[in-house]
């Protein structure tokens, strides 16, 4: 049986404020061409399905498109709620989808033993089980206590982690003796490789999972919520799929993935790389590197290229940042858009309350001497400092002159 394992998918995700619908959908008809290519029977979705709790009426339509159209393949599929998804949302249309051989566990349900998925074979056997075990909240782990410290807290997040997956694994035991199973989970697990994108859980992540507590029953882990592909140190073969689209600049280099497990060949899945359909490009250094290095990019991909721009300077200087203002203003190449740009500097201006000595307060000062103690810090010459002080000066005089009305 071939089984494809994806998950953070983060429909209706805006990277500086671009919205990435045209990259979910080629990845969509990437996925299509995929699951047809290897004839794959089961598709498994780990958690982030959305990447807002209440999405927008695009991302919702995406979302259901892209179920239908997974759906004529004649494929199961499998989703599991994340941090970021709304249970209830992704529960409400359950049943319906049900007719589309699509099945949803958005939170953890009451009874455990609905998490359990039998998968059937061709002639009609029950082949494997999936465990579709979803992000678990804090209130399906633990009873609310008042009094409990900050380390039994952390403690019991993972103990309670812990027996969710050792109950649904005697469940399967029971119920489905001597059949492989596979888990699914959303979940920070120690000893991983993280990126900017993803939002800390449980804690802050402080109550990282411990990969040795899935124990040796699991044929395989199908892991959501960390967007770097990885493998994690366990007994048993347990991966991050990782996000398919790169959700931050930190993931631009990162290479997207979806894994694809034959299990007449056992349960370690073979890695297919998703083409990349536009590039993330981060530029930094002093004003003069960011113009050389703007100048000699070309685009790349279907889509348009987006720029990350980052000024780096030892001593701070007001101009510099009009004139990359001004550069990412003028930006104009076809197929690439610079969506952030700040600036940085080593050597950062003194706040001005640490300017005076202790005893003066700075309502207790003229505009003048402030304006004459911050203009110290910069490194402008003679002729520049006289221009900057009479344009203050003028700046005064208005405000001063100005009707109060």
């Amino acid at each position: 049986m071939k089984i494809l394992h994806t998950a953070d998918w983060h429909i209706g995700k805006k990277l500086h404020k671009h919205y990435l619908h045209e990259d979910f959908e080629r990845f969509i008809t990437w996925l299509l061409t995929c699951i047809q290519e290897h004839q794959v029977e089961v598709v498994l979705i780990s958690g982030d399905v959305f990447d807002l709790a209440n999405p927008s009426a695009e991302a919702r339509r995406q979302y259901y498109l892209a179920l239908k159209k997974l759906s004529n393949l004649n494929c199961k599929i499998i989703i599991t709620g994340g941090n970021h998804d709304s249970p209830s949302m992704l529960d409400a249309p359950r049943e319906i989808l049900e007719a589309l051989n699509v099945h949803i566990i958005g939170g953890m349900p009451q009874d455990p033993a609905q998490c359990l998925i039998p998968i059937r074979n061709k002639a009609g056997e029950v082949e494997l089980v999936v465990a579709a075990i979803s992000f678990l909240r804090d209130s399906d782990l633990r009873a609310a206590e008042e009094g409990v410290s900050y380390d039994t807290r952390i403690e019991a997040i993972r103990k309670g982690i812990e027996a969710v997956f050792a109950q649904a694994a005697a469940l399967c035991k029971q119920r489905f003796p001597g059949l492989p199973v596979i888990a699914m989970g959303h979940l920070y697990a120690a000893g991983i490789e993280s990126s900017e994108s993803e939002r800390d859980i449980q804690i802050g992540n402080q109550a990282a999972f411990q990969a040795s507590q899935f124990g040796d029953y699991f044929s395989y882990v199908a892991l959501g919520h960390i967007h770097k592909p990885q493998r994690i140190n366990a007994a048993i073969p347990a991966f991050y799929s990782g996000s398919p689209l790169p959700l931050s600049f930190s993931e631009r280099k990162d290479e997207k993935r979806v894994l694809l497990l034959d299990t007449e060949a056992g349960f370690e899945p073979k890695s297919l790389a998703i083409p990349a359909f536009r590039k993330l490009i981060k530029v930094s250094g002093t004003l003069d590197q960011i113009k050389a290095k703007l100048s000699i990019l070309s685009a790349e991909g279907e889509l348009t290229n987006l720029i990350e721009v980052e000024l780096l300077e030892e001593d701070f200087d007001a101009r510099l940042i009009s004139e990359l203002d001004d550069l990412v203003t003028q930006f104009d190449k076809p197929g690439m858009e610079i969506v952030k740009h700040r600036a940085s500097f080593k050597n950062r201006l003194r706040e001005t309350g640490k300017l005076f000595d202790s005893h003066q307060k700075l309502e207790d000062l003229k505009p003048r001497e402030v304006f004459a103690k911050m203009l110290e810090q910069n490194s402008y010459d003679a002729e520049t400092k006289a221009e900057v002080t009479r344009a203050f000066q003028e700046l005064v005089e208005q405000i001063t002159n100005a009707d109060p009305a």
